[in-house]
C-alpha cells in the first residue's frame, strides 16, 4: 500500500513525536508522585536512560510506546504498510536495545519495570501496577 501522505508531510509528522514528557509518561509520574514515590527523570548515566528512576529503591521504570517498542498482542503495535523492510529493521533494533538496557540494569542490581502506553489509560490499573511493583500498602504510601 502506498503512503497517503507526501514524504514531507510524513517527515513533519514523525518529527512531532516526543521522546520525553509524553502523555503516558506524565500519567505514570503523576500517580507515582501521588503514592509518595520520589524519582529522577531520564538519568543518562544508566543503561537505556530510564524514564523514571527511584534511586532509594534501586528501581527504574521505562514508559514504552506500544508502536515503537512493539508491545506484543497490542492493537497499537501495527506494522506500517510502506517501507516494511525499514520498519522491521527499526523495530528489531528498538527491541534489542530495550532488552540490552534491561539486562544491564538488572545485572547492576536495579529492579526494572516496563509500563506500556496502553496500560496508562486507566489510572486505577496504573496505580495498582505501581503499588505491586513497589510493594506498597494499598492505601498509597
Amino acid at each position: 500500500m502506498v503512503d497517503r501522505l507526501s514524504i514531507e508531510r510524513r517527515s513533519w509528522l514523525m518529527s512531532r513525536i516526543k521522546a520525553r514528557d509524553t502523555t503516558p509518561e506524565l500519567r505514570v509520574r503523576r500517580i507515582a508522585h501521588s503514592l509518595g514515590l520520589r524519582f529522577r527523570l531520564h538519568v543518562k548515566n544508566l543503561p537505556g536512560t530510564p524514564d523514571l528512576v527511584f534511586p532509594r529503591r534501586s528501581a527504574a521504570i521505562f514508559v514504552h510506546g506500544c508502536f515503537w517498542h512493539r508491545h506484543k498482542g497490542c492493537k497499537k503495535a501495527t506494522m506500517p504498510k510502506s517501507h516494511e523492510e525499514f520498519w522491521q529493521t527499526k523495530f528489531k533494533l528498538n527491541v534489542e536495545r530495550d532488552e540490552r538496557a534491561i539486562r544491564e540494569l538488572e545485572i547492576s542490581g536495579w529492579r526494572t519495570l516496563i509500563i506500556w502506553q496502553c496500560q496508562t489509560r486507566d489510572p486505577t490499573d496504573l496505580r495498582q501496577i505501581l503499588i505491586e511493583f513497589f510493594d506498597l500498602p494499598r492505601t498509597g504510601r
